[in-house]
């Protein structure tokens, strides 16, 4: 009997007034999937998550209406420097915020983010000109800090093996509704914009119930239940002291500077390499799908890309909550991120075969190439992701996780316009010898994609031992 169950030898201490330990006393308790803590996560993240990619289906046609690009050739430039903007106001900021998060609490940093999503989505969606457009997603990027602290939120908030699960112009298309005298008429890329921010409205409201995972103690106010654990390890001496060694070491370990902890910054780096190559591939694969066909496009308009990044998303959800924890726990974080960039390869090298498709084909072809490059994506940045959080204590995970998304931010501000200047020399040298047109854009994708690859390997990539 004794071996099909065991009780702890020492029982966790909880403080009564810490908002941590009461998360921890509810994850003991809780059986089953958590699905209300796993839907409010998931609301969260889509909620600062829309912003970054919903302007990628309109973005090129907005462009096209501020008449900035003198040349319909580099209108994916100017799309990138708007891109990217996000991404540098985030790597500014990122480490700041994780630090907020660690002395202050998940919380307000969570309800901040939702906040600036609401005020400057709004703005941008409102603006007038190139530079009032790059400055609203600077200053999106800046203050919603909430990308970093969210994941460390999810690791705390989840018992070890749930870990794993945390558009268009109006006015043109319903000139009934909408005329070109109206808001919608005047700032045509506002609707989606607007949408995206009443929505964000709703989950700030809807935050300030989030329960806080921060711990916060004071001696005083230890729980009864210690005089227990104070019986229960005298009678277990020889045991505790092997256990009050490893918690010795462990904080020991946690007192060491993050830039000197390898396991955290060799899965950071790899982590940043494939953010690089996903930013990119977004950026490139919205510009390709509604540039002419003339230039290797679809000639898609912004409602069916916007219809492929839906079916992407969806089936997304479906992946994380059905099948990639099952896959996680079988061939764990490291295996499923090589596996997902080896085969990722090959099938974003056909991208440039489907511009010969047409009608049903296309559609049916293009949706399933988007559904399966996104699942592979997915599975790649969840396991470095998952990597990142084992190897630091929760007391240093929002700093962590703030050096994460600078890393990335920066990266990611270098993948939009990047992306956006290869495509656009990209469609200069359409007669090219070698590789020519969009072949050369999906070339070097794979490129970054093999080195992300290469960069999972030991010595580079080193796991934390617990």
């Amino acid at each position: 009997m004794a071996a099909e169950y065991r009780e702890p030898l020492l029982k966790k201490k909880y403080y009564k007034n810490c908002p941590g330990c009461k998360v921890d006393e509810m994850k003991e308790l809780e059986q089953g999937l958590p699905i209300r803590p796993l839907l409010s996560i998931w609301i969260i993240v889509l909620c600062t998550a829309l912003p970054i990619s919903s302007l990628f289906p309109f973005l090129y046609f907005m462009i096209r209406d501020f008449h900035i690009a003198e040349r319909e050739e580099d209108i994916g430039s100017y799309a990138g420097y708007v891109g990217s903007a996000f991404m540098l106001g985030r790597a500014l900021t990122s480490v700041s915020w994780g630090i907020f998060a660690d002395r202050y609490g998940r919380k307000p940093v969570i309800i901040m983010g939702t906040t600036s999503v609401v005020i400057f989505n709004t703005l941008f969606g409102l603006s007038v000109n190139f530079w009032m457009a790059v400055i609203t997603r600077f200053l999106l990027g800046s203050l919603n800090g909430l990308l970093g602290p969210i994941k460390a939120y999810a690791v705390e908030i989840f018992r070890d093996e749930y870990q794993a699960l945390g558009l268009s112009t109006p006015a043109e298309k319903y000139p009934n509704l909408f005329s070109k005298d109206s808001l919608f008429g005047r700032f045509p890329y506002f609707l989606p914009c607007l949408a995206i921010s009443i929505f964000a409205l709703a989950v700030t409201i809807a935050t300030c119930w989030l329960p806080e995972t921060l711990h916060k103690h004071n001696d005083n106010d230890q729980s009864s239940d210690d005089s227990y654990d104070a019986l229960e390890a005298a009678s277990n001496e020889s045991n505790t002291k092997d256990i009050t060694e490893k918690e010795e070491g462990r904080e020991s370990t946690s007192k060491q500077s993050l830039l000197k902890n390898w396991p955290l910054m060799s899965s950071i780096i790899v982590y940043c390499v494939f953010s690089l190559h996903d930013m990119a591939y977004t950026e490139i694969f919205s510009l390709w799908a509604v540039s002419p066909r003339k230039y290797g496009g679809l000639s898609y308009s912004t409602e069916q890309v916007g219809e492929v990044l839906a079916v992407s998303g969806f089936s997304l959800l479906v992946f994380q909550m059905s099948l990639y924890p099952y896959v996680e726990r079988l061939l764990g974080p490291v295996m499923v991120s090589r596996i997902g960039s080896v085969l990722a390869i090959p099938l974003l090298q056909s991208y440039p075969l489907t511009a010969m498709l047409s009608g049903f084909t296309l559609t049916l072809v293009i949706n399933c190439a988007s559904v399966l490059k996104n699942v592979l994506s997915v599975s790649i940045i969840t396991g470095l992701f998952i990597l990142q959080n084992r190897a630091v204590d929760q007391h240093q995970r929002g700093a962590a996780n703030g050096i994460a998304m600078t890393g990335m931010s920066l990266f990611k501000a270098v993948g939009p316009a990047g992306g956006g200047a290869l495509f656009s020399w990209s469609e200069k040298r359409l007669d090219a010898s070698f590789l020519p047109g969009t072949q050369m854009v999906f070339f070097v994708l794979n490129i970054v994609e093999a080195v992300g690859f290469l960069l999972t390997f030991e010595p580079f990539l080193a796991q934390h031992r617990q």
